[in-house]
Order: C-alpha cells, then sequence, then structure tokens
C-alpha cells in the first residue's frame, strides 16, 4: 500500500529532475557541483518524505525540497577552476542573496511568482523586488561579444536584437558548422549561443565543439525544441539550456548568467 502511495512522488520526481539539474547547474556554474546538490535533496526525501512538501505540486515541491537543501548549504557557487570562473565568482560576490535564483525560477524554469514563493518560502511581492533587483544587477555588470549560431532568419535577428539591448555586442551570425567556426576563427566572442539543428543538417553541437578548442573557457548557451534530448544525465550537459519557443526574459537571464559563469563543458554528439 505505501509503495503505491509512493508511486505518483517517484513518477513526478523522475519526470521532473532533468530541470532540477538544469537549475543546479545553471546556479553552481558547474554539472558536478549541480549535480551533487540535486543527489543531495534525493537523498533528503528519501531520509524524509515530508521533504517534498505533499501539499505543494510536484515540481514545486521537488524544487522546495531543493531549496532547502541549497539554503542550508549557504547558497554556494561551484570552485572556480579557470580565470574566467575566478571573474565570475568575484561579480557573484556583490549580487544581492536570492536574486539569481529567483531569476531562474521565473525566466529559465518558467515558475510564477506565487510557486517561487512557495519554493523559497517567502512572499510574493519580495519575489518580485528579487527579479528586479537580479535584472538591474546582473545586466549592468558584464558586458561582451556575442555569437549567434542560428538557421532560421527570424529567431537569429530576434536573438541578435536581445543580445544588442542589452548592452553587448554582436559579432555575427552563422547557419551552419563550417560558418560558425569560420566566424569564430575571425572574431572570438565572449560568449556563443546556438541552435542544436543547423541548415546543412550540421550539429550545432559539433560547431560549439570545434569552437571550443580554439577558444577554449567560452561560455556557451544551446537553444532548442527538444531540451529532454540533452538533459540525460549519461553525458556532459550545458549549463545553459533555453527551450524553444523561448520568452525574451529566457534569453536576457541565461546570458546574464553565463557571462558570469563562464566555464562551459563541452558535448559529445
Amino acid at each position: 500500500m505505501q509503495a503505491r502511495a509512493m508511486q505518483p512522488s517517484v513518477t513526478a520526481i523522475t519526470h521532473n529532475l532533468p530541470y532540477l539539474r538544469r537549475y543546479a547547474r545553471a546556479l553552481t556554474g558547474s554539472q558536478t557541483t549541480g549535480d551533487n546538490y540535486a543527489a543531495a535533496t534525493l537523498e533528503a526525501i528519501l531520509a524524509d518524505s515530508a521533504a517534498l512538501a505533499p501539499e505543494l505540486d510536484p515540481k514545486v515541491g521537488l524544487f522546495h525540497a531543493f531549496h532547502l537543501v541549497w539554503s542550508s548549504a549557504g547558497a554556494p557557487t561551484g570552485e572556480a577552476d579557470t580565470r574566467l570562473s575566478a571573474t565570475a565568482q568575484a561579480h557573484m560576490a556583490h549580487l544581492t542573496p536570492n536574486t539569481r535564483e529567483a531569476m531562474l525560477l521565473h525566466a529559465i524554469e518558467g515558475f510564477d511568482m506565487g510557486e517561487i514563493a512557495q519554493i523559497m518560502q517567502t512572499d510574493q511581492d519580495d519575489v518580485v523586488h528579487l527579479i528586479e533587483t537580479a535584472v538591474r544587477e546582473m545586466h549592468s555588470s558584464v558586458s561582451g561579444r556575442v555569437m549567434i549560431i542560428e538557421d532560421e532568419a527570424i529567431i537569429s535577428m530576434d536573438i541578435a536584437a536581445i543580445v544588442r539591448e542589452m548592452g553587448h555586442d554582436v559579432t555575427g551570425i552563422a547557419a551552419t558548422r563550417s560558418e560558425a567556426v569560420e566566424l569564430a576563427r575571425r572574431e572570438r566572442p565572449d560568449l556563443i549561443l546556438a541552435d542544436i539543428q543547423l541548415a546543412d543538417r550540421s550539429s550545432g553541437i559539433d560547431a560549439v565543439n570545434d569552437i571550443l578548442k580554439m577558444t577554449g573557457d567560452t561560455p556557451v548557451i544551446f537553444i532548442t525544441a527538444f531540451p529532454e534530448r540533452l538533459l540525460t544525465g549519461e553525458r556532459p550537459e550545458p549549463a545553459f539550456l533555453i527551450t524553444k519557443p523561448y520568452a525574451e526574459d529566457q534569453v536576457r537571464s541565461a546570458v546574464s548568467q553565463a557571462m558570469f559563469f563562464a566555464s562551459t563543458e563541452t558535448l559529445n554528439a
């Protein structure tokens, strides 16, 4: 009887775990560190099922359980393993506490203000204030050169407009793997925004891996209609992943985050 009662929770956790792991990686800037906190959340739930807050929506409850673990650990970031990520950690030290969490929960994970308030154990007015503060502090802290790899003209122009409005320069737009590599060779970007499937059936992942062999620690944001193909836990995953169709706030949030956390693990196609 107890096993049957637990089944809906197990199913909900399995379904939502990839998104919790995405959120954890964005918070810490590290797949390993993010996964460790996701694992610690599961351990807390196994130790005490009340940590899942059964009165909440299953996804909200899972993220709430994560925040109990995250807050008790002091909301740390990942270890700075490169010069760029060390710079990112220095920027992070000046941000208002809980602002990134609220912004990511809203802009990337799609929670509304009431759900975020439940996750973070605060009220909706505080959530609104935290998000507004995050946008102001993060957008004003880092600017740079952004390269776009996207084969749909309307989407690429839209992304370029958003990036420019944020105060960044766009080095160019590439529609294929070969174009992307050549563009990066001409002008090294500080950030790459990449689609997965490109015009000539080449892979945006392959293009990014080619570029990272030249540039090293360049942050990458992947944009795809099929995020579940990358959120498998079976291979290196992107720290920053936007789902199509995207909202402008998602792009703004991911760009700001990626500029802070500049190290990016490569992916195997």
